[in-house]
């Protein structure tokens, strides 16, 4: 831009110059006029001389002005709004930065059939049908490290929370106060949609394992996943209808639970090594006592055949260890896990629950892993697709034994078959067979209190 300009200053003080005196007078400049033109000229061919100088090689931008030169005052721009991306993820997800949205829901279908000896009289075996759950609600990050989660259920003809908390993520840590599960037991974490079979081991229903509300802190480094938390009660538990003939929470219980989690990879495996433990103080026992029962495999059928009596139990102690693996299409996993119930003036069982299990992908897909957790595999070749979608076979070993001392619930081994069929991602249907060999049975049949019971379920659910 200086060059054009100082073209234009040269060739005008050249006509200037070259103009006679008596031409300047005839277009009515004086010779005092002229003279002072021809200055003014010379000036500003000086001033940008100086200021081509100061470009740099081969520039032609003016130079950014010296800091005691005024400067003009000129408003800020507004920065630019963060764009929006949407995703799909079985529902819209809006992402943007480090904020986003995402509707989730679940929906569960049950069949099933219970088969036991006659004579039992028990109204809940034979075929039963439910709506295992309905589940709606949303997660989202609000910025900063902040982060939300709340989902309402609908099983059991009774709407309930089940996870609602707030959390904050920096580096290594995730902290959550909210409603939300205790660290207890492989099984019992790894989501219901996401399991080897309809429901989880035997043990984490009888040990009355549930989303409490409390505060947890969580650590992850590299192979190494360390969680604790401080929690109440359930919320039901904690509502108002539950308020005695005296007020106040009829359980009022409190608990300190911890888990630790190392899971490295082996070359192509991947390895998982976790233990737990758990101490619960109760209040309220005479109000309220605590039972240890389970369903025999389904949810559908109601009846209980393994069952303690009502005990006032003040505290309970329990404690679990895990092993597991990913290698392929091939996993395996296995759990124990103890509970003692403190009675005061009585003795203090302990009961005892584990499982064993296998599974292969007929179709190539590998059981997902992460944050200590099973996840579910998305078919590599959906139906509709070039494939028909994923499927997946599993064996499990269940025991449950709640006899002890003066204390007599039944002991279970379980034999246990499930097929996992999921030809488009976030839907599956799910079949599973099971023989339950019982011992001490809470429900006899002609008398009998050890026979065994066979067990069809069937389950077709959408998650997302």
């Amino acid at each position: 831009m200086l060059k054009p300009m100082m073209a234009a200053v040269v060739v005008s003080a050249g006509l200037l110059g070259a103009l006679p005196a008596s031409t300047a007078a005839a277009q009515g400049i004086s010779a005092e006029e002229a003279a002072a033109l021809r200055a003014e000229i010379q000036r500003l061919k000086a001033d940008l001389t100086r200021l081509e100088a100061r470009l740099p090689e081969g520039g032609t931008a003016l130079p950014t002005p010296p800091a005691s030169a005024p400067a003009a005052q000129t408003a800020a721009a507004p920065a630019p709004a963060p764009a929006t991306t949407t995703q799909w993820k079985g529902a819209p997800q809006f992402v943007s930065e480090d904020r986003a949205f995402k509707v989730k829901g679940r929906v569960q279908a049950d069949a099933a059939y219970v088969s036991a000896p006659g004579g039992t009289g028990d109204r809940g075996l034979g075929f039963s049908t439910e709506m295992r759950r309905i589940r709606l609600g949303g997660e989202g990050k609000l910025g900063g490290g902040f982060g939300y989660k709340l989902e309402v259920e609908l099983s059991d003809n009774d709407v309930e929370l089940v996870d609602a908390f707030i959390s904050y993520e920096k580096n290594a840590w995730l902290l959550q106060v909210g409603n939300q599960n205790q660290f207890q037991s492989l099984d019992e974490l790894t989501g219901d949609s996401s399991g080897s079979f309809m429901e989880r081991a035997a043990f984490t229903d009888a040990f009355n394992f549930e989303r409490r509300l409390g505060i947890s802190a969580q650590y992850r480094k590299g192979a190494m996943l360390l969680q604790a938390g401080i929690f109440a009660d359930d919320i039901s538990a904690l509502s108002n209808s539950s308020d005695g003939p005296e007020g106040g929470d009829e359980n009022n219980s409190f608990s300190l639970d911890g888990r630790g989690v190392y899971a490295p990879e082996l070359g192509d495996t991947r390895l998982h090594l976790g233990a737990s433990a758990h101490w619960r103080k109760l209040n309220r026992i005479e109000e309220t006592p605590v039972r240890y029962r389970q369903r025999p495999l389904v949810h559908a059928s109601n009846s209980r055949f393994l069952a303690t009596p009502n005990l006032p139990v003040s505290r309970e102690l329990n404690y679990g260890l895990e092993l597991a693996a990913i290698r392929g299409p091939w996993h395996m996993a296995a759990e124990t896990h103890w509970l003692k119930a403190f009675r005061p003036g009585a003795s203090d069982p302990s009961f005892f629950g584990a499982y064993a299990e296998v599974g292969y992908y007929l179709t190539g897909e590998s059981r997902p892993y992460k944050n200590g957790l099973f996840g579910t595999a998305a078919p590599a070749r959906p139906l509709g697709e070039g494939g028909i979608g994923a499927v997946q076979v599993n064996l499990r070993y269940d025991h449950l034994g709640l006899n002890d001392r003066d204390v007599r619930g039944g002991k279970q081994d379980a034999y246990l078959a499930s097929l996992i069929w999921t030809p488009v991602n976030y839907l599956r249907l799910n079949l599973n067979y099971g023989y339950l060999d019982y011992r001490d049975s809470a429900i006899p049949a002609n008398g009998r209190t050890n026979y065994g019971a066979h067990v069809f379920g069937s389950r077709i659910e959408l998650d997302f």
